[in-house]
């Protein structure tokens, strides 16, 4: 009798926490399969997603800063889709000195998307407009001192995509209209903060044009150009954020129709979320944590939820952190998933077409692209009742992960949050607790020929 008491008593406790666990991994909504990496060209440093051949997928653009500035090995890879998310061997063109940073779209109104390349060491932007899904030679355009930072979109309202580039040495913003053909008008130089490293444009005040934001990594702030609605700005005006910004999003983050600004600071490792006041002023900035050394933030709905959430690439602990939007435009704690060594740049987008968006990540160190698949839909969680090595499981179930699953439901050993899923690995049924049917549910995958464990992604 005081056997089975204790007993009652370790799976009512069981049964609470893992309650408790399940509800709160839950809440993270997402589910990013491990990475799969791909090679690109040397030190990859930013990555760009578009459709790039026409054929209706996304594929990946890539920026290579190269192994030797000085006689310019600085290239752009191109990786097609194969459709699925899987992508084909890269194909490298070559473009200016030390290129930091890639932007893809139709910049010669042929419908199909270009690229734009800053050039850090040769101070210009390389043009490559699209001949079928291949890339023509270069054509280079003067920017400012140091180009860390290349965004298009029209500025000036005449229907075309023009160029904004955020210039690390000089200290200002370049400006280079599109004459309409995809070729682009003399810069014009705008005063920002110190050290420019990033550019984003958008309209922030609400009066349908393209302002910019531009993340300014020697001051720790932020720098608001408002466009005048010809494509010429008004005077910068600063907003304090973390230490070391150098990379800035804008996107509608609180859910009123205005655009506010995401920050990653590479110095303090955390990201600054600035809310819009309605009109391109900006209210103080709120830091949430991300990993080691952020280098690039994306916004972007990654839990199916109709909010923006931000995924971060962390340089130093070489993963990407993803904080979900609690729905108001404040973010829950990181969650982090690996990439490759050195991260520099995160995109979001739908690669493999199940309506989701995944991650692609560059990898300065790694010379790589990681590409992680969402699985919110179709989850693919091979650590599903793999319980006997913990925390990474052995590969197989078999006895020993049995008898782990009757010490969690039975005895109150801690059950584990997947790495890959929001869910607890030992609930294998899906029924939100670990308990006796898990225990019969594994024994018959184990000894019996019974299913595998219903997979915790899935809907």
């Amino acid at each position: 009798m005081k056997t089975s008491r204790l007993v009652g008593i370790s799976i009512a406790a069981a049964v609470i926490c893992l309650g408790l666990l399940t509800a709160s991994a839950s809440a993270q909504g997402f589910c990013f399969n491990a990475p799969v990496n791909y090679a690109a060209g040397d030190g990859p440093l930013s990555v760009f997603v578009a459709d790039l051949d026409g054929d209706g997928d996304q594929d990946l653009a890539v920026a290579n800063a190269g192994t030797d500035p000085i006689n310019n090995d600085g290239t752009v890879s191109v990786l097609k889709n194969n459709g699925d998310g899987i992508f084909a061997t890269a194909v490298n063109y070559a473009v200016g000195r030390f290129p930091w940073s890639v932007f893809a779209t139709d910049l010669d109104g042929d419908n199909d998307a270009d690229l734009a390349v800053a050039n850090n060491f040769s101070g210009n932007v390389s043009v490559l407009m699209n001949w079928g899904g291949n890339f023509a030679w270069p054509v280079d355009y003067v920017a400012g001192d140091g180009p860390q930072s290349v965004f298009a979109t029209d500025l000036d309202g005449d229907n075309d995509a023009d160029l904004a580039v955020a210039n690390n040495f000089s200290g200002n913003v370049s400006v280079l209209k599109n004459n309409g053909d995809g070729t682009f008008a003399a810069a014009m130089d705008y005063a920002a903060g110190g050290s420019p490293y990033s550019v984003f444009a958008a309209d922030l005040d609400g009066d349908n044009d393209a302002d910019l934001a531009v993340a300014n990594r020697n001051s720790g702030n932020v720098s608001v150009l408002k466009n005048n609605g010809d494509g010429t700005f008004a005077a910068a005006v600063n907003y304090a954020a973390g230490n070391g910004p150098l990379s800035v999003f804008a996107a509608d983050l609180d859910g009123d129709n205005d655009a506010d600004l995401a920050v990653a600071n590479n110095n303090s490792d955390n990201v600054s979320v600035l809310k819009n006041n309605g009109d391109g002023t900006f209210a103080a900035a709120v830091n949430y944590a991300a990993g080691d050394g952020p280098f690039s933030v994306f916004a972007a709905d990654l839990d199916g939820d109709n909010d923006a959430d931000l995924a971060v690439a962390n340089n130093n602990s070489d993963n990407v952190s993803v904080l979900k939007n609690n729905g108001d435009g404040s973010f829950a704690a990181a969650v982090n998933y690996a990439a490759g060594d050195g991260p520099h740049s995160v995109f979001a987008a739908d690669l493999d077409g199940d309506n989701d968006a995944d991650l692609a990540v560059a990898n300065a160190g790694s010379d790589n692209v990681s590409v992680l698949i969402n699985c919110r839909g179709d989850c693919n969680c091979p650590h599903q009742g793999d319980i006997a090595a913990r925390p990474t499981g052995d590969g197989v179930i078999d006895v020993f992960d049995v008898i782990e699953i009757i010490g969690i439901a039975f005895s109150g050993s801690p059950d584990i949050q997947d790495p890959q899923c929001p869910k607890t690995r030992g609930d294998v049924d899906k029924n939100g607790v670990t308990d006796v049917f898990d225990v019969i549910y594994l024994i018959a995958t184990a000894f019996s020929g019974g299913p595998n464990p219903v997979d915790p992604c899935s809907p």
